[in-house]
């Protein structure tokens, strides 16, 4: 019978783990997720507005929610029907006065990140700029081979974010993995599935999605019902990083 050591040092070789950032790594729904909530809605309040008065919060709430339902992301949607620049829309939602501040994560993320065999490439919805200070303030920067954020996130001259099925096939493509030795770590479920239906293995991550639904330009959690059931397109479901760590075995 072998150890666990033994089984570790056997499955590191075969895998490529892409771990999401916000509500994953860190809790982005303590101060963050907010934060972007409401530079989101000041924002698209001006965009909206006519006759040089911003629009009301219903009608800015009302366009969140359908372009999120219709494109997976209001970005998108602001893109396409609005003329906004992607870069101007992510750097005023991502605008903080004491980021580091804000940020909250379960203790010895570092010596976690070390126990999962494999490499790591870090896979965010998020832009750049912002998801570089959160990793390097966690002190996570130096376990991941690459860092792909939303800038990065283009198929076809097009951007498409998370949960495009397109964009992960390109990045399983342009990694030269093999899909069923990646290991998607993930809050949202509709990436989750996404990823299932390449072959990815999914491990789904709810430590942090126990508040009340939060919707950004991006993503969206779930309600909390739903935290007791896992879909047929996870592999794993678990709380925290640690208990990741706990379950490698399930992910073979």
């Amino acid at each position: 019978m072998h150890s666990p050591e033994t089984k570790i040092k056997r499955f590191k070789p075969a895998i490529t783990w892409l771990f999401d950032l916000d509500n994953t790594l860190h809790d982005a729904s303590h101060a963050i997720f907010p934060a972007i909530n409401a530079n989101m809605n000041s924002y698209m309040a001006q965009v909206l507005g006519q006759d040089g008065r911003p629009a009301d919060p219903a009608t800015v709430d009302a366009v969140r929610l359908d372009y999120w339902r219709r494109y997976g992301a209001t970005l998108l949607g602001m893109v396409k029907h609005h003329g906004v620049r992607a870069a101007d829309f992510l750097q005023a939602a991502h605008q903080f006065d004491n980021l580091p501040s804000m940020i909250r994560a379960e203790r010895g993320l570092d010596r976690l990140l070390r126990r999962l065999p494999g490499r790591k490439i870090l896979l965010t919805n998020a832009p750049r700029g912002y998801s570089h200070e959160v990793m390097r303030h966690l002190g996570l920067h130096r376990h991941f081979a690459r860092h792909i954020a939303i800038e990065s996130m283009m198929v076809h001259g097009q951007l498409r974010p998370k949960p495009s099925r397109l964009l992960l096939r390109k990045i399983v493509t342009r990694e030269r993995l093999a899909a069923r030795r990646c290991i998607l770590v993930e809050d949202t479920a509709p990436t989750l599935k996404a990823a299932k239906t390449l072959g990815l293995r999914t491990a789904w991550i709810t430590r942090y999605l126990g508040r009340a639904t939060r919707r950004t330009g991006v993503t969206a959690t779930p309600h909390p019902a739903a935290l007791t059931k896992c879909p047929i397109y996870v592999d794993v479901k678990v709380k925290s990083i640690a208990e990741l760590a706990k379950r490698l075995r399930h992910l073979r």
